[in-house]
């Protein structure tokens, strides 16, 4: 079976270079001939504005009524024409037909007083064009006078085509000089194809750094370079995150691990009936721990995983989400006597998300308040519609202030996380579902200075 032959890359590039260029040459003749229409129309429409300002000149006012009077010698003058047709009519508003040699179609649009309206007709089955004014009656008398003249369009036709047969021939010579000189530069940038691929060729993936003196390279290959570089340095950017996310995960799980195992040993050793529930308490809580720590490593991923073009995102009812959130979280508040409670309406607060991440988001606000808040203090979730905000406040030890843009930082504990047991993750989390729905995160302290206020504010659709 013979291997089908390689297509020349030169040969593409002048192909799909060339197509282009026809579209172009085509391009530039359908606008030349539209210019050189303009152009003819421009200088005949001012001809024919002329013409009409010539036979108004003519009204004249005879006993409080205007009259048109045109000797035929001046008719003759003033219709002859060795190519076109000339069509003309006068009329008053009060005294209506005056003077004319044809029938011709009022104007379009409704006339301004000394502002000529210029539009196409037919006339015996004739295209023209038409001009009409509207000039006030001389001599003081209350009337308006319309002037109306028409020519038909064989010198316009032959003036576009004059002005298109002398621009033509130029934009043909440029597009083949244009041309020439394209397949010059292709077929001699070309020939550094194979030194690039060489260099490409003894790249180390090993390695992900940047291919360099990406300067140099034909301007044919830059871009692919550029573009390739880029995706190097996507990738080591995305190697080093991972690298970083694995070893903090594996910093955050050691701790508990470690916990775990020696509260397991300590289960296994103790004989004791009090001591041995004790460590099975320590065991349960060295669980608990580790089991948040990895939902919250796990939300993370998601969170990460489901960029805003992923997002599937809907018409979600924020208050409802809020109001069950609340209600799962009300165990774990009551079990620590604090007061959880709810401030919005009951429903009705529409956005555009993805309602799994939104509960994420408030489960965390709410998790990391009760975690941080001391027994008998309250956390309040509130929610506004208009504008669409959602505030988590509580009167805890607050967060200070030096240290409201760290916490939004994976894995930082703050000064009183080893007292929560904290791991880091669940402000880092909310913050980065907020910005996945295009809303911006603030923190402050909470009523009368005292506690945490985390505020999420939600754009308008």
């Amino acid at each position: 079976m013979t291997k089908p032959a390689q297509s020349s890359l030169r040969r593409q590039l002048l192909v799909h270079l060339a197509v282009p260029l026809l579209a172009v040459l085509g391009l530039g003749a359908a606008g030349g001939m539209l210019i050189a229409r303009y152009v003819g129309y421009q200088v005949h429409d001012q001809w024919l504005l002329d013409s009409a300002m010539t036979l108004a000149a003519q009204i004249k006012a005879n006993d409080r009524q205007v009259q048109l009077v045109l000797p035929p010698t001046a008719i003759q003058m003033f219709e002859w024409d060795r190519v076109d047709r000339i069509y003309w009519q006068a009329s008053s508003e009060r005294q209506g037909h005056l003077l004319s040699n044809a029938f011709l179609p009022a104007p379009p649009l409704p006339m301004r007083p000394s502002r000529p309206q210029f539009y196409d007709a037919v006339i015996d089955d004739q295209p023209v064009r038409v001009v009409a004014i509207d000039r006030p009656a001389p001599a003081g008398i209350n009337d308006t006078v319309r002037i109306l003249v028409a020519e038909t369009m064989h010198k316009r036709e032959s003036v576009a085509t004059k002005i298109f047969s002398q621009w033509a021939p130029l934009q043909i010579a440029v597009l083949v000089l244009a041309a020439a000189f394209i397949w010059l530069a292709v077929t001699r940038n070309l020939r550094k194809v194979d030194s690039v691929a060489a260099r490409l060729g003894a790249y180390e993936t090993d390695n992900l750094t940047p291919v360099a003196d990406t300067e140099s390279m034909p301007a044919e290959i830059a871009p692919l370079i550029s573009a390739i570089n880029r995706l190097i340095t996507k990738l080591s950017e995305e190697q080093d995150s991972q690298k970083r996310f694995i070893s903090n995960a594996a910093h955050q799980l050691r701790t508990p691990l470690a916990t775990l195992q020696v509260q397991t040993q300590r289960v296994l050793r103790e004989r004791d009936p009090l001591k041995h529930d004790q460590a099975l308490g320590d065991v349960h809580r060295a669980v608990t721990r580790l089991h948040h720590v990895t939902q919250q490593l796990l939300t993370l991923m998601r969170s990460e995983q489901q960029t805003e073009k992923h997002l599937k995102l809907a018409p979600v009812d924020l208050a409802g989400i809020a109001r069950e959130e609340v209600e799962r979280w009300a165990d774990a508040a009551l079990e620590k006597e604090i007061d959880l409670g709810y401030e919005g309406p009951e429903d009705g607060v529409m956005i555009t998300g993805e309602s799994n991440l939104l509960r994420e988001l408030i489960g965390n606000l709410i998790d990391n308040a009760i975690r941080y808040q001391s027994s008998g203090g309250t956390v309040t979730l509130i929610l506004n519609a208009n504008p669409v905000t959602l505030v988590v406040e509580d009167d805890g030890p607050g967060i200070p202030e030096q240290e409201r843009g760290l916490v939004l930082e994976r894995f930082y504990r703050g000064s009183t996380s080893e007292l929560a047991g904290g791991c880091g993750l669940g402000l880092p989390i909310a913050y980065e579902i907020a910005a996945r729905h295009g809303a911006q995160l603030s923190i402050a302290s909470g009523a009368e200075n005292r506690g945490t206020r985390v505020q999420v504010t939600f754009q308008q659709t």
